[in-house]
């Protein structure tokens, strides 16, 4: 049976939740911009399943969106994510405006600054910065024991952990595995832009990082030929347009001559109006093998 998820808009709602929760053992927290699917789910149960008390956050976070992105756009099925939420067995939702996360307007921010630049942040400028400011005062506000990310947002994960590193922050950082549909889509809230013509030219960012994977698999050590097999996978399909194709170190996100060590291949690219990543996160050595970013 599911526990009653408590649904708090405020932060001295919160806390009061909070104090009761602490009383009864280690807290868990899933941060999440809501249209909830099974990645954010599997979140979730680990949180349930690791700590004694589990936390959302569904917070759609207006200083990661630049200019022309989806900030309005962006899905909000505020009732279904809740639901969502008691069945798997949350205990609390924080729900809050934008008011109730940046009072005076957003005017500090934290910027991981060798990292956000890098990948994504290239095509999104600021992005990471609204990203690590949020998800730091989301842990500052919920203070938990530890806070669950997924892999499809390798980048985001790595940036996170870094800052609570840099900063001192005390909680524990685990990331989990990206969740697919059947056919390799990385499952993305995103994913509900795209119409059926679209959602099958989706899969080519998953079959292109797995051409790139099997370059490597057969021998290959020259990063550029495995991120040309995975560009050129990409290219043969009509309604995706390419930003990056990459094969970068795992630790600084840097491009790499020579795919040796812990990697992460990371795509993005538009398929009709959504921006869609993926990646695999790779140790490389005298095989091949999948690790967490």
């Amino acid at each position: 049976m599911s526990r009653r998820l408590r649904v708090a808009r405020a932060r001295r709602e919160l806390d009061v939740f909070l104090r009761e929760l602490r009383a009864e053992g280690p807290i868990g927290f899933v941060p999440t911009m809501g249209a909830l699917h099974e990645g954010h789910l599997s979140l979730v149960r680990a949180s349930v399943g690791e700590c004694a008390r589990t936390v959302a956050s569904i917070f759609v976070n207006p200083t990661q969106f630049g200019p022309g992105e989806d900030l309005a756009a962006y899905p909000r099925p505020w009732e279904e994510d809740q639901a969502l939420l008691e069945a798997e067995g949350a205990d609390v939702l924080f729900l809050p405006s934008a008011e109730e996360i940046y009072p005076a307007g957003p005017r500090a921010f934290i910027d991981v600054a060798d990292l956000s630049g890098l990948l994504c942040g290239a095509f999104r400028p600021g992005h990471f910065r609204g990203v690590a400011t949020v998800v730091w005062k989301l842990l500052q506000i919920v203070d938990p024991d530890v806070a669950y990310f997924g892999s499809k947002d390798a980048q985001q994960a790595v940036i996170v952990r870094r800052m609570v590193k840099d900063l001192f922050g005390r909680w524990t950082i685990r990331v989990l595995p990206t969740i697919r549909e059947k056919d390799g889509l990385a499952m993305s809230s995103r994913n509900r832009y795209l119409d059926p013509s679209e959602r099958a030219a989706a899969t080519v960012l998953f079959r292109a990082l797995a051409e790139g994977k099997r370059v490597l698999e057969s021998g290959e050590r020259k990063a550029g030929m495995a991120v040309r097999a995975a560009s050129e996978t990409l290219a043969r399909e009509p309604l995706a347009r390419p930003e990056y194709v990459a094969l970068a170190s795992l630790a600084d996100l840097r491009p790499v001559e020579e795919a040796r060590g812990d990697l992460l291949f990371a795509i993005a690219a538009r398929v009709g109006k959504a921006r869609l990543i993926d990646n695999l996160a790779l140790r490389v050595g005298e095989r091949v093998e999948e690790i967490l970013p």
